[in-house]
C-alpha cells in the first residue's frame, strides 16, 4: 500500500495540490449545490410547470435518493474498475442530465432527471473521497479530507444564496440548471487533464454484487467504522436542522430582518470555514481523533446551552453564540470522522459510500421532525440541532473505542 501511495504522489506531484485539493472539494460539493440552488424558486417553479407545492418537494427527494443510490453503486464499483473513468463518465452524466433538468417541460420529467442527476453526482461525491484515501494517509489524509470537505459544507450554505441571485437577475429557475450543466462539464474536463488513476489495478477488489453485499456487511460488523459513520450522519442531520429551519426561527420568532438574518448566515459560516482550514494545520500536531472529540465535546456544550437559552426564553445573543459554536465546529467533526471512518475499512470506495449515503439520509431523516413543533416557535429547529450534537459524540464515546 505504501509502494502504491508513493507512486499516486508522485504522479500528482508536479501539480499544484491546492488545485487538487479544489477539484476534490468541487466534486464533494456539487451534491449539496445541486440540492438547495432552486430551492429559492420553488414557488415560481410550481406556477411555471402547473405543479403542486408536493411535486415540487418530490423533485428535491428525486435528488437525495439518487445522491444515496449513486454513492452506494458507484463506490464499492470503484473498488473493482478503479476511480477515474467512473468519476470522468459519471461527471459527464451528470451534465447531461443537469441540462434535460434545465429542459423538464413538467415536474414529472424535472423529478426523473434529478434522480439521474443526483446519482451521477453522487459518484462524484464517493469517488473523490476514495481518490483523497487512495493518495495520502495519516496526518496527510487528515490535511486532505479537512480542506476539501470544508469546501463542500460551505455549499449547502451558500446555494441558497446563489440560487437568489440567479432567481433575481434571470427572473427564471432553468438558469440555475445551466449553471449546473456548465459545472459539471468543467469538473469533467479538469478531472480528465488533472486526475490520474489512484487505485492500481493490483489493488482492486473483484465486483459483483454478492462482493458488494459483503463489503458491506463488513463494514457493518465492524464497531469503530460503525461509530465514525453514525457520528457524520447525525454531525449532519445537526447541520440540516439549522439550515432548513434557523431562517423561521431567527426571522420569525426572533425577529431579525432578511439582512440581518443573512449576516448571521454568513457568520456562522465563516467559523465553520476558518475551523475547516485550521484543523487542517491542527492535525499536524495533534492525534485526529482527539480534535474529532474536542470538536463533538465542544458542539455538544453549546447545544446544551442553547436548547436551554431557547426553552428559559433568553436573549437574541444568548441563543446566537451558541448557535455559532455548534456550527462552526462542523470545521472539526466531519473531515476528521470521515478520515477515520475510511481508514478504519480495507476498501475505500465502500466506506465513502456508506459515509456519504449515511450523511444525506441523516440530513433528510430530520426534516420531518421541523414540523412536530408547529409554528412560531423555535424548539423544533434547536432540539435538531442539539439532538444531531449529542448524538454524534454518543456514537463516537460508546462505539470507537477499541476493546
Amino acid at each position: 500500500m505504501l509502494a502504491a501511495d508513493t507512486r499516486c504522489m508522485q504522479q500528482l506531484a508536479h501539480r499544484r495540490l491546492a488545485l487538487f485539493t479544489l477539484l476534490l472539494g468541487g466534486f464533494t460539493a456539487f451534491g449539496p449545490l445541486s440540492m438547495d440552488l432552486y430551492l429559492p424558486a420553488f414557488p415560481q417553479l410550481a406556477a411555471d410547470l402547473g405543479a403542486s407545492q408536493a411535486a415540487v418537494q418530490l423533485t428535491l427527494a428525486a435528488d437525495v435518493i439518487g445522491l444515496v443510490v449513486g454513492q452506494l453503486v458507484l463506490g464499492p464499483l470503484s473498488d473493482a474498475r478503479g476511480r477515474r473513468g467512473l468519476l470522468i463518465g459519471s461527471t459527464l452524466v451528470c451534465a447531461i442530465a443537469s441540462a434535460l433538468c434545465a429542459l423538464a417541460p413538467s415536474a414529472a420529467m424535472l423529478s426523473v432527471w434529478r434522480f439521474v442527476q443526483g446519482a451521477s453526482g453522487g459518484g462524484g461525491i464517493v469517488l473523490a473521497r476514495a481518490i483523497a484515501a487512495d493518495v495520502a494517509e495519516g496526518v496527510a489524509a487528515a490535511r486532505l479530507f479537512s480542506l476539501f470537505m470544508t469546501v463542500s459544507s460551505v455549499a449547502p450554505i451558500v446555494a441558497p444564496v446563489l440560487g437568489g441571485g440567479l432567481l433575481v437577475a434571470t427572473g427564471s429557475w432553468r438558469p440555475m440548471f445551466w449553471l449546473l450543466t456548465a459545472t459539471s462539464a468543467v469538473l469533467a474536463l479538469a478531472a480528465w487533464r488533472l486526475i490520474p488513476e489512484t487505485l492500481p489495478v493490483e489493488e482492486r477488489h473483484s465486483g459483483g454484487l454478492r462482493q458488494t453485499g459483503r463489503a458491506f456487511v463488513g463494514l457493518a460488523r465492524d464497531r469503530v467504522f460503525v461509530g465514525y459513520a453514525l457520528t457524520v450522519a447525525f454531525a449532519y442531520a445537526s447541520l440540516f436542522g439549522y439550515i432548513s429551519g434557523s431562517s423561521f426561527a431567527l426571522q420569525d420568532v426572533y425577529g431579525l430582518t432578511a439582512t440581518q438574518f443573512s449576516l448571521v448566515f454568513a457568520a456562522n459560516a465563516a467559523g465553520m470555514i476558518v475551523l475547516g482550514l485550521l484543523n487542517a494545520r491542527l492535525v499536524r500536531r495533534f492525534p485526529v481523533r482527539r480534535l474529532l472529540v474536542v470538536g463533538l465535546a465542544s458542539s455538544t456544550v453549546a447545544a446544551a446551552v442553547l436548547l436551554v437559552a431557547v426553552l428559559t426564553g433568553s436573549s437574541l445573543v444568548a441563543v446566537l453564540a451558541p448557535l455559532f459554536v455548534v456550527v462552526a465546529t462542523r470545521g472539526l467533526v466531519s473531515s476528521n470522522a470521515t478520515v477515520l471512518g475510511v481508514q478504519q475499512a480495507p476498501a475505500a470506495g465502500s466506506a465513502s459510500a456508506i459515509l456519504g449515503a449515511l450523511m444525506f439520509a441523516g440530513g433528510v431523516l430530520v426534516t420531518p421532525l421541523m414540523a412536530l413543533g408547529g409554528e412560531g416557535t423555535a424548539v423544533p429547529m434547536v432540539a435538531v440541532v442539539a439532538g444531531g450534537a449529542i448524538a454524534a459524540l454518543l456514537a463516537t464515546a460508546l462505539l470507537t473505542l477499541r476493546r
